[in-house]
């Protein structure tokens, strides 16, 4: 079993990400990604940036704990999961979730389970940058499953 975690300022490349979670395994048949991106209008406000924390040591640990739990929920072989922190624009990736399975179901599972966590519970804030001002942004209710 894969399972990888990177909290970084820097960019990812998705087809990078991909080749390097598939690689050497020849039982995947299903390879499930999502990538989050920073809106440029959220709740009806403009937004010019957005700034994401976390808690250093703790987020790496409460979201390989999930991954774990996902790995034991759903028949996957590999998780990657990268989030960005630091000053973000509209369009820049945040987050990737990417899961492989022999079937595309158990990844497609895994992938939401895992997203819905992120958006929810894992140690992260995100402060959005508005013509209205700086706001923290709490997470949805429909994220919350």
């Amino acid at each position: 079993m894969r399972l990888s975690v990177s909290i970084q300022a820097e960019d990812f490349d998705v087809s990078y990400e991909l080749a390097h979670l598939r690689a050497n395994d020849a039982r995947i048949g299903a390879v499930c990604s999502f990538v989050g991106t920073v809106r440029e209008r959220n709740e009806g406000s403009d937004v010019s940036s957005m700034e994401l924390e976390h808690y250093p040591g703790m987020t790496e640990k409460s979201i390989t704990a999930m991954m774990e739990e996902a790995a034991k929920r759903f028949d996957i072989y590999g998780v990657r999961v990268i989030h960005r922190i630091g000053l973000l624009q509209p369009q820049d990736q945040i987050v990737l979730v990417a899961v492989t399975s022999a079937h595309r179901g158990m990844s497609f599972q895994a992938c939401e389970f895992l997203m819905d966590y992120l958006k929810t519970q894992a140690p992260f804030w995100k402060k959005e940058v508005t013509p209205e001002g700086a706001r923290w942004v709490d997470a949805r209710v429909s994220d919350d499953k």
